[in-house]
């Protein structure tokens, strides 16, 4: 994992656009990364970056997957991931 990444978990969502913010400093791209209940966190903390904090950056990519995962209990889930990449325009 590269060190410009930022995961998404259950803070609020300042927590990570500061974390974001952070990581525009000393690098002209940020990756977002969640899974499962944050990814709407992760949304959230991208949309607010770009519009009020680095609004030259752009979304440059987004991925979405699945991973299997296994529970508490010793059943495998399924739990679905984005992967957002932010980047500053020139």
């Amino acid at each position: 994992m590269e060190e410009n990444t930022v995961l998404i978990g259950s803070k609020p969502v300042m927590n990570y656009v500061l974390a974001v913010v952070t990581q525009f400093n000393d690098n002209d791209h940020v990756i977002l990364r969640a899974r499962g209940r944050a990814i709407s966190r992760a949304v959230d903390t991208a949309e607010i970056v770009r519009n009020s904090f680095v609004q030259d950056a752009e979304v440059a990519d987004i991925h979405i997957s699945t991973e299997e995962v296994e529970n508490y209990n010793g059943e495998k889930t399924n739990v679905s991931i984005i992967q957002i990449t932010l980047e500053k325009s020139i």
